[in-house]
């Protein structure tokens, strides 16, 4: 395996750490590493499932297992690996860089990772609407009092809106409520999932919605940009947008497969 491969992925069983330095050295982004394995898998263990190279148990970066808690998220981040080609290339690894994230990212600071969320909680995207034009009005009422209309029957949580992007102050019971609802997931799988819906979206509402079964992720996603979907009706769709919005769809639907795995 070459040195890059180590520096980026790690090489499964080595106990070294990382050279940040060398993977920097000489490029602002350092070559993909080559891919040095032939088969992709994973094993059973008493409390997940370790992906295998070539039946070598695999590491995270960090050097930790790289254990996912289901077969079937085992199974999808497998073919990611399976799917490379000569490179080895994160950027189409959704899953791996998330179960990276939940093992070495969260699982060591699982509160401040859920502190972090809650503050979405005074700031959430579904409390803030348009005052014209009136189809665009509309198109967020429709996509959103839904949600807001859950999260009272769901959390407790009565979420007072604004007009255009005036700061407005929630209730203390409803930051309460939502953060109380953020708490409660304690499995390290589901809060990076939850965490990474709620950044790409700016709503924890519509996050939480997914976690609890609310919201099909396409509903969230459409949800979600139903600003984005009226512009372009409006002005046309531009190539550029259309690309950065894809490549977020693909991270928020790894997200969604992370929250519907049960802790």
């Amino acid at each position: 395996m070459s040195d890059q491969t180590t520096d980026w992925l790690g090489e499964p069983g080595d106990g070294a750490r990382p050279d940040p330095i060398r993977a920097a050295r000489g490029h602002s982004k350092p070559a993909l590493p080559r891919r040095f394995y032939t088969e992709a898998g994973f094993s059973e263990e008493a409390d997940g499932f370790r992906l295998t190279l070539d039946g070598r148990p695999a590491n995270t970066p960090a050097r930790n297992p790289l254990r996912l808690p289901s077969r079937a998220l085992a199974e999808r981040v497998a073919a990611e690996w399976a799917a490379q080609d000569t490179a080895i290339d994160p950027a189409q690894m959704p899953l791996t860089r998330l179960a990276n994230t939940a093992i070495d990212g969260v699982t060591p600071r699982l509160a401040a990772v859920a502190a972090d969320l809650c503050a979405y909680a005074g700031t959430d995207l579904v409390a803030y609407r348009a005052g014209d034009p009136e189809r665009l009005v509309a198109a967020q009422a429709a996509a959103w009092d839904p949600i807001l209309a859950w999260a009272r029957d769901e959390f407790g949580a009565r979420v007072i809106l604004s007009e255009g992007v005036m700061h407005v102050e929630q209730p203390a019971d409803t930051i309460q409520a939502l953060s109380t609802a953020v708490n409660a997931v304690t499995d390290p799988f589901r809060l990076a999932g939850l965490h990474t819906l709620t950044t790409l979206t700016g709503s924890l509402l519509i996050a939480l919605a997914v976690l609890r079964g609310r919201l099909a992720p396409a509903e969230a996603w459409d949800a979600a940009h139903v600003d984005e979907t009226y512009q372009a009706a409006v002005w046309g769709r531009d190539a550029e947008a259309e690309a950065r919005l894809a490549a977020r769809r693909i991270e928020f639907e790894a997200a969604a497969a992370f929250v519907g795995v049960e802790g």
